[in-house]
């Protein structure tokens, strides 16, 4: 005799197995059930689990039958599912609400008092230790600010509300709202959103994406919109893996990049999709922000008085049009302010260490871009404020002085030929020297080469021989006879160099002698003038 590991019940040894395959219902020594049940085409059920039940259909509900009889129903088939999509159980679902007011359960909808009240919805954890910039991410087109694409009259806006919604590259500076724009457009159209980086992720994962897409479309008929933030970061020859499902239809690829998409961004991929530009915000915009985060958030922080309009102005303004940077600052700013012997003048040095500068994108090329055309234009407060603001923002004195040694000849040229050495001098000294003494050297050339007189002879001689060059047959004319070298026997005896007049044998160096091939004997490329002959009409206003 043995004991039932799963009811206890006294079993022979022999009958255990077909004891357990009955649930535990047959085979019990010592106990025999009534006639009238044996009987009975209805087999009595206990309220035993089933040792080879899954434990989520384990759990059982008994009733009384009319019959007398002691019957089951498994929760499972009771169950059914709440809006969320949440299995309930049936005795849970199918409580009334007399019985909840009996058992003194207040109702969720009214207050003490009997007026109905206002249900705050659940944050969760990671909400609650999200940055104030993610917190404050807009729930609604109507809330992105700075945005004209999806403003009332917007064309992005237009193509969402139709549910037109093309494969598209968003394509603008940091914090001005490419991320929230996508995540918008997928659920105002109710399609599927998969969100990727491109510094996470692969080929692979692409692929796999792309077959649930399809998946998902054959059985459901919802397209998927999948968001690749950092898509420059994909190599072009990875970009080719989006070309097929995009041109197919399967998914619909919003790619957002800071980077121009012109350079980063495959053609063949630019081809399909439709690029959005995104501006910066401006101050009145990024303003409007940090107020309303400082009317929802702020009794979170209780900030002291220093946070008021004055900061917040301040503080959009130097955000430089990033509005996840100006409520970076603004969250630092309400922490910050509650510290003892805090001021103004120190909460703003505090925040604001650091310019604005990308040393690796667009601000880079655009600032020594704008630096080398103010000292063109002969406009030094310009030069210097560009070259300011490269040096405080970290750039490498070497890369500046490096495009000075170049304006010493392309732009000052034969005008001035002392700027090329004292360029070469700045690249030295900043070598040499280093940060931060250095910056004055540069300063001191900046000033020189914008304040010195102009001439494009030269380069503009080098670009009308490029031009030259790529006529038809003008890169492989043969050079004339005389003028070539002889260091072999063989090639005097061909008459190499036999012709050829010594200048400086001859008075004042001047000799009748042809250097330029033949074809393009009489040819000019150096002009007679320094600079251009157009005249601006606008310049006298100006000045």
């Amino acid at each position: 005799m043995v004991s039932c590991p799963i009811c206890g019940g006294p079993v022979k040894e022999s009958n255990i197995n077909r004891h357990i395959d009955s649930e535990c219902v047959e085979f019990i020594e010592g106990t025999s059930p009534p006639a009238t049940q044996q009987k009975s085409t209805e087999r009595r059920v206990l309220p035993v689990a089933n040792f080879f039940q899954t434990p989520s259909s384990k759990s059982t509900a008994s009733t009384q039958s009319p019959d007398g009889l002691l019957r089951t129903e498994n929760s499972r088939s009771q169950a059914h599912f709440n809006s969320n999509g949440i299995g309930v159980n049936s005795s849970t679902a199918k409580r009334s609400v007399d019985d909840d007011r009996q058992s003194g359960i207040p109702d969720v909808g009214q207050d003490d008092g009997g007026e109905p009240s206002v249900k705050r919805p659940k944050t969760s954890n990671l909400h609650k230790v999200a940055p104030l910039a993610e917190r404050m991410r807009p729930r609604t087109l109507d809330d992105v600010h700075g945005q004209e694409l999806v403003g009332p009259n917007g064309v992005l806006r237009g193509l969402i509300e139709d549910n037109r919604v093309p494969s598209m590259i968003l394509w603008g500076g940091a914090g001005t709202g490419k991320t929230t724009i996508a995540r918008l457009i997928a659920n105002l159209v109710g399609s599927r959103f998969v969100e990727i980086n491109s510094t996470s992720s692969g080929v692979a994962e692409c692929k796999k994406i792309f077959a649930e897409a399809r998946s998902e479309l054959s059985l459901t008929g919802r397209k998927t919109i999948l968001f690749c933030d950092e898509i420059h970061r994909f190599s072009k020859s990875q970009q080719d893996v989006f070309l097929g499902p995009v041109e197919s239809g399967q998914v619909t690829l919003i790619g957002a990049t800071t980077e121009n998409p012109s350079f980063k961004v495959q053609n063949a991929l630019l081809s399909r999709c439709r690029t959005f530009t995104l501006q910066k915000l401006p101050d009145q915009d990024i303003g409007t922000i940090l107020n309303r985060a400082l009317e929802v958030e702020g009794p979170n922080y209780a900030p002291s008085p220093m946070v008021d309009t004055s900061l917040i102005s301040y503080l959009s303004a130097f955000a430089d049009g990033d509005a996840r940077t100006a409520l970076n600052l603004l969250e630092l700013a309400m922490e910050l302010s509650k510290r003892p012997r805090m001021t103004v003048e120190i909460l703003k040095s505090s925040l604001t260490k650091t310019l604005v500068y990308d040393r690796a994108g667009d601000q880079h090329y655009d600032t020594i871009s704008a630096f080398h055309k103010s000292v063109r234009g002969s406009d030094p407060d310009a030069a210097l404020y560009y070259l300011g603001r490269m040096i405080q923002s970290g750039e490498d004195p070497l890369y500046i002085a490096r495009r000075m040694v170049v304006i010493a000849s392309e732009d000052v040229g034969l005008a001035d030929n002392t700027m090329l050495p004292l360029a070469t001098a700045a690249y030295t000294a900043a070598e040499k020297i280093g940060m931060p003494e250095a910056r004055i050297n540069l300063a001191h050339v900046a000033v020189a080469l914008s304040l010195s007189k102009k001439s494009t002879r030269a380069y503009r001689g080098l670009e009308n021989v490029t031009a030259a060059l790529k006529e038809p047959g003008i890169a492989g004319l043969p050079v004339p006879t005389h003028l070539r070298n002889a260091p072999t026997r063989l090639m005097k005896e061909m008459g190499y160099g036999k012709e050829y007049k010594y200048n400086p044998d001859y008075e004042e160096g001047k000799v009748a002698q042809e250097y330029l091939p033949e074809r393009l004997k009489g040819a000019h490329f150096l002009e007679d003038i320094d600079l251009g002959t157009r005249v601006d009409p606008e310049y006298h206003e100006f000045a």
